[in-house]
């Protein structure tokens, strides 16, 4: 039986973190190794780390790297040829170690299943169960008997899905380029779980494998999501990296009801907007390769405002309606003065729109008029990683 190696972000979370490790130390078939990446610690996970012999990273500076950064780190240093991306929020259930590990071989990804408590709504992909809320109340010993049914409930079912907690084979994560650390916290593990699929990399879940997940409980959000919502900080680093993940994918996060990822194909699409300000250019430009406006001055006032939270050059991005050349196979023409909700809508479904429409050619679609000059696709030129484009 191959070792695991547990990689697991902390920032202040010791509190879950304890919770989780015991789980992996009690709850494991054979003697996995575990590390930790410290983003932040102001609670004592160091000090309780070393007395508990865990091998841990640590940032070394005051400013939060993310859970990408925090992976990968894990990844780089783990010394099994197995490593399990997992949360400081959960407890692994006994048997999880042999659940996955039944399905695993090259170029695959094997998740577990997630038992939640019912703080989000229910999906095929989970179970949603309330064990409790908090590590001081977890009901272990109904989990416990809980789980060792399900696994014998479920003898070798999978499904099609991926989600954390997830393994596969280092030197497969290694060579896809691993996390992309420009998406810091939040859609990195999207943008990763396109990546496999156009890899060509198998994705199994495993309903023999579990966890109890408190879900947004294991970071700095310790009493859940209603302290996500006052978090400032926290909205600016999701709306940074949903931008960013609109600017590499052209489309949004789309998934089954299994949580298998489905992607729209990458178009090369300009918009063309006539009447234009900051506001509509911050609306429009993350959904396009090139944008043409005719007021320069708005396209500096914009660069000002968006250049630093991204590493796409918004200056050769904004083109200037008239003097700059139309460079895109695909052009849309935004009349924003009758644009209305229904409108965007279609927008932003724009790429599946475009590969059902036959092919090249001229229509109109409501504010939109649309011309396909050609329709290559560039999704797998997305398997490299974004910030080192």
């Amino acid at each position: 039986m191959s070792k695991i190696t547990f990689c697991i972000p902390s920032k202040n979370n010791l509190r879950y973190l304890k919770s989780s490790i015991k789980s992996i130390k009690e709850n494991s078939s054979y003697d996995h190794d575990i590390i930790v990446f410290i983003d932040a610690d102001n609670d004592g996970t160091e000090e309780w780390l070393l007395q508990n012999n865990i091998t841990y990273l640590k940032n070394d500076s005051n400013i939060p790297k993310g859970i990408a950064f925090g992976y990968n780190k894990c990844i780089e240093i783990a010394k099994t040829d197995i490593v399990c991306m997992f949360h400081a929020d959960m407890y692994m259930a006994k048997g999880f170690d042999l659940g996955v590990l039944k399905y695993i071989k090259p170029k695959s990804v094997i998740s577990g299943t997630r038992i939640e408590p019912p703080l989000h709504p229910q999906g095929l992909e989970k179970i949603v169960e309330n064990f409790g809320l908090y590590p001081e109340d977890f009901k272990e010993k109904e989990f416990n008997e809980f789980t060792q049914n399900a696994i014998i409930q479920n003898k070798d079912k999978i499904t099609k899905g991926i989600f954390a907690p997830w393994i596969i084979y280092k030197e497969d994560i290694v060579n896809l380029g691993m996390h992309d650390e420009y998406f810091h916290s939040y859609h990195e593990d999207s943008d990763i779980f396109n990546r496999f699929i156009l890899s060509d990399y198998d994705i199994i879940q495993s309903w023999e494998a579990y966890v109890y997940h408190l879900t947004c409980r294991g970071g700095q959000f310790q009493d859940g999501i209603e302290q996500i919502t006052k978090d400032s900080s926290f909205h600016e680093m999701k709306n940074k990296s949903a931008r960013n993940y609109l600017r590499k994918w052209g489309s949004w996060i789309k998934n089954n009801e299994y949580q298998y990822p489905i992607m729209s194909h990458k178009y090369d699409i300009g918009f063309i907007l006539n009447i234009c300000n900051t506001n509509l250019l911050s609306v429009y430009e993350p959904w396009c390769s090139n944008i043409y406006i005719k007021d320069e001055k708005v396209k500096d006032d914009y660069i000002d405002l968006e250049q630093k939270y991204t590493l796409i050059d918004l200056n050769e991005k904004i083109k200037i309606i008239d003097k700059d050349d139309y460079i895109n196979e695909i052009l849309v023409d935004i009349d924003v003065t009758v644009m209305d909700q229904d409108t965007f809508n279609t927008l932003i479904q724009l790429p599946d729109i475009i590969t059902d429409s036959g092919g090249i050619g001229t229509f109109e679609l409501g504010a939109l008029k649309i011309n396909i000059l050609a329709m290559n696709t560039f999704e797998h030129s997305l398997i490299h990683i974004y910030n080192k484009q």
